[in-house]
């Protein structure tokens, strides 16, 4: 069971969660980052490091996000040439974007 980046990241790509994270299952693009559903190890790590409560286990994402698992497997297998990301970056913090 993988975990899933949904809708509170986009705009804000928040990194803190990548640099906990032991198995580097993280991608990003221009907007916010993924979860490779084949490399998340479901150690839960990242989940707490995220400002923005924007990731959950893939059992436990809200109705309204359930299409972000599908778009973090198709994103990943998109941004795999760039590699993963594993340090702390600045955030995006987007016009859209809402630390919680």
């Amino acid at each position: 069971m993988a975990h899933v980046v949904t809708a509170p990241c986009d705009d804000c790509r928040y990194t803190d969660c990548c640099v906990v994270c032991p198995v580097e299952a993280f991608y990003q693009d221009d907007r916010m980052l993924y979860i490779h559903p084949s490399y998340c190890d479901d150690c839960e790590a990242c989940v707490p490091e995220c400002p923005v409560e924007a990731i959950y286990a893939e059992h436990d994402v809200p109705v309204r996000w359930q299409g972000y698992i599908q778009l973090n497997a198709d994103r990943c297998k998109v941004l795999e040439d760039k590699g993963q990301i594993t340090i702390k970056q600045e955030p995006l913090n987007g016009p859209h974007c809402e630390e919680n």
